[in-house]
């Protein structure tokens, strides 16, 4: 966890969180899943206008009518009594009765005409002789409302197959135009400014159209009877607009780190004209290189205060501008330029940008190893070694304060790879080692597959170690979530690296370009060429274990 010094704004407590419950009452249309919303009221307290799922809070009564409802063996109580709260929701908004009869046959329109809306449900339900159907309603989702909003919910998304013959009736009062969609004609129709949902309905619709029935949707939530996902979103800024994301999308790590109690604070363009603050002792500038290989471009990073003095970490390419701007951004109190490794968009800034400081600062790294190609040759001032620690000291208005940035060998990518952890704040500086949005290319000779994947489990451990929650690349937004980035990111080099063992074994004699057409097809043709060079490095490995 950053320290709370080191914040770039004053915290403040979020709202209280409301328990509540939604239903996707589903059917299976001649198109596909249909999925019954409504409108919310315009004087509506919480997103009016919008179109929703039927649902509402959460009360006492609810958990007591566990006696009154039939549960699934693994339906704990917690989501019993939400099913409970989505089945009366449902009633009271849409007349929508989700019950049966002793003899197990669903509740019909003589049962839903004889109960008020108005009147305490369950009660009612019991006094005809009807059980509330809860074993009938899975749970989709879990959504935590933003923490930047003055009213906030912890909501699961439930569902359920829609009760045959009968029809939503909406109440007219919190809801109304009761409608049956496609969830890709609802999203259509929000993008054409049509049928406004606000952002969790939004990804809620996006993962349902994945779904051809609706027994695929019940049966995948009946698995582990767990939501499918769990979500709090962040929200910045992006093109002059709030922007919202979710915990697996590239920019919430970097709004995490930035507001960890969710105020819209942050910017998320990428712009190359400005440093960017993270905290008041990190920023990054990025170089002005975009590319298929470098994303945004090359993320330099500036570690310090004016107090401490800065330690630059990859200056990126020899861009005069570039390396002015990070010059200026430290104002010229640059104690040491550190290189993650000796590629052409890493480390041939340094030299530069040393000759712009008056107290030349050491150039710090790896030296390149004799299998870098010919435009990665890097020999540093002084070899780094692994575990050392780069103190920054200094004193302040808040007293004395230290930055300390500890060197961490990780060969694999290059050769002479090495990342660092700043140890007061928990963050890892990655350098190409681990990327966000996409894989880091392992090019032998000088990249190695059997050292990236042990440079993974050692860095792994050092977050665990450490207490590490955040990565910042040299390529892309920060990451959040350090440990369970990297165990993933090793995960899906394993299955990669199965892909092309099948591959290998389906043919023996076959060679790189048809191994890659078969084990890289959910990857663009485009990317195949640079796709081939980690396969070269699967392959080196692949043969390595064989003799192993």
């Amino acid at each position: 966890m950053a320290r709370i010094s080191q914040l770039l704004h004053p915290q403040r407590e979020p709202a209280p969180l409301r328990p509540a419950a939604t239903v996707l009452l589903l059917r299976d249309g001649p198109e596909g899943i249909e999925v019954l919303m409504t409108r919310r009221s315009m004087t509506a307290s919480f997103a009016p206008g919008a179109y929703v799922f039927p649902g509402g809070g959460i009360d006492a009564a609810d958990a007591q009518a566990h006696p009154l409802s039939t549960r699934r063996p693994k339906q704990s109580d917690l989501h019993l009594t939400q099913a409970i709260a989505a089945i009366r929701e449902s009633f009271e908004e849409l007349g929508i009765l989700f019950a049966r009869h002793a003899d197990g046959r669903w509740a019909d329109n003589s049962d839903i005409a004889q109960i008020d809306r108005k009147a305490a449900f369950a009660a009612q339900c019991q006094a005809r002789g009807l059980t509330l159907a809860a074993d009938q309603v899975f749970v989709l989702a879990h959504w935590i409302t933003d923490r930047d909003l003055p009213r906030r919910f912890d909501v699961p998304f439930l569902v359920a197959r829609m009760p045959e013959g009968q029809t939503p009736v909406a109440d007219e009062a919190e809801q109304f135009e009761p409608v049956w969609v496609r969830p890709v004609d609802a999203l259509t129709r929000h993008e054409a400014g049509e049928f406004f949902i606000i952002f969790p309905t939004i990804r809620t619709l996006e993962r349902l159209k994945a779904f051809a029935k609706v027994d695929d949707v019940l049966q995948a939530c009946a698995v582990n009877d767990e939501p499918l996902w769990t979500s709090c979103p962040r929200a910045g800024w992006l093109a002059g607009n709030e922007a919202r994301y979710m915990e697996h999308e590239a920019p919430f790590g970097e709004l995490a780190l930035v507001s960890p109690d969710g105020q819209i604070q942050h910017h998320l363009d990428w712009q190359t004209d400005q440093p960017v603050p993270l905290l008041k002792n990190v920023q990054r500038l990025t170089a002005p290189n975009p590319g298929v290989m470098t994303g945004p471009g090359t993320n330099s990073y500036l570690v310090g205060d004016p107090n401490t003095g800065y330690i630059v970490i990859d200056p990126g390419p020899a861009d005069d501008d570039h390396l002015q701007r990070l010059w200026r951004a430290a104002g010229g109190q640059i104690k040491a330029i550190v290189c993650t490794h000796s590629h052409f968009d890493h480390s041939p800034g340094a030299a530069p940008l040393q000759a712009l400081c008056t107290n030349k600062p050491p150039i710090l790294g790896l030296a390149s190893r004799p299998t870098a190609r010919a435009n990665s040759r890097f020999t540093p001032d002084r070899e780094l070694v692994d575990n050392e620690k780069l103190v920054l000291q200094g004193t302040g208005t808040e007293g004395d304060i230290t930055h300390t940035l500890r060197v961490v060998h990780t060969p694999g990518h290059a050769a002479n790879h090495l990342c660092l952890v700043l140890e007061e704040d928990g963050l890892l500086f990655s350098g190409d080692h681990v990327l966000n949005g996409s894989t880091t290319v392992i090019d032998p000779p000088d990249g190695h597959m059997g050292d990236y994947l042990d440079s993974l489990d050692k860095l792994a451990a050092a977050c665990e170690a450490g207490h590490i929650e955040f990565i910042l690349p040299a390529h892309g937004h920060v990451l959040g979530f350090a440990h369970q980035a990297i165990t993933q990111l090793r995960a899906h080099r394993l299955r990669r690296e199965a892909k092309i063992a099948a591959a290998m074994q389906a043919l023996p004699q076959g060679s790189l370009q048809e191994w890659v057409e078969k084990a890289y097809d959910d990857v663009p043709p485009r990317l195949w060429p640079v796709a081939a060079r980690s396969l070269q490095a699967h392959v080196d490995h692949i043969r390595e274990q064989a003799l192993s």
